[in-house]
């Protein structure tokens, strides 16, 4: 296992995000394409005015999730990657799940927490 120093470790920034919609992506299998609300906090990138910041995420687990099953959850998510294409549609950041025998399981907080917070 390669490991990075705690510095590298902290630029590493992952935030609690809202799923507000979520849909296949066409003519790929595996990916969903998600717009996730990550609040109002400055801390995560809002513009000037105060609103929310919403991104768009495209995520491989289309296989193990329906569009239907993810809208309203809380998840988290690493908001500072460059921003990279899959089949077209940008993604500007990635979920953070864990892959347990061929099966994807999503990561969830315990409590209600506010979109935008840091998970530390």
């Amino acid at each position: 296992m390669d490991t990075i120093s705690f510095e590298e470790f902290k630029k590493v920034e992952i935030r609690i995000g809202k799923v507000i919609s979520a849909e296949k992506v066409e003519n790929a299998d595996k990916l969903l394409k998600l717009q996730i609300d990550f609040g109002p906090s400055a801390n995560s990138g809002q513009d000037s005015k105060g609103e929310k910041m919403i991104r768009q995420i495209v995520s491989g687990i289309a296989e193990s999730f329906t569009p239907e099953e993810l809208v309203g959850k809380k998840l988290p998510f690493i908001v500072n990657l460059e921003y990279r294409k899959f089949r077209g549609e940008e993604s500007q950041g990635m979920l953070m799940a864990i892959d347990a025998n061929d099966k994807t399981v999503l990561l969830e907080p315990a409590e209600d927490v506010e979109e935008g917070t840091e998970v530390v």
